[in-house]
């Protein structure tokens, strides 16, 4: 399992993004092995702070420290 088990963002969306979606926080989806769901187009699965599940482009996401 990784070391980090911070798996939090924010989103910062891009010009086409609703406003209601542009920086808001957001936790990685995790496999059973600890691993972040992403995939091969560089988009990763997360679970927004409202309760929405979605998938979102990786690059347009901030690790919160």
């Amino acid at each position: 399992m990784a070391k980090n088990n911070n798996f939090e963002y924010t989103y910062l969306g891009d010009k086409l993004t609703d406003l209601k979606w542009k920086n808001l926080k957001c936790k990685a989806i995790r496999r059973p092995n600890g691993k972040c769901i992403r995939s091969k187009m560089s988009t990763m699965l997360v679970l927004f702070d409202n309760g929405e599940l979605n998938v979102v482009l990786a690059r347009r996401l901030r690790k919160i420290k």
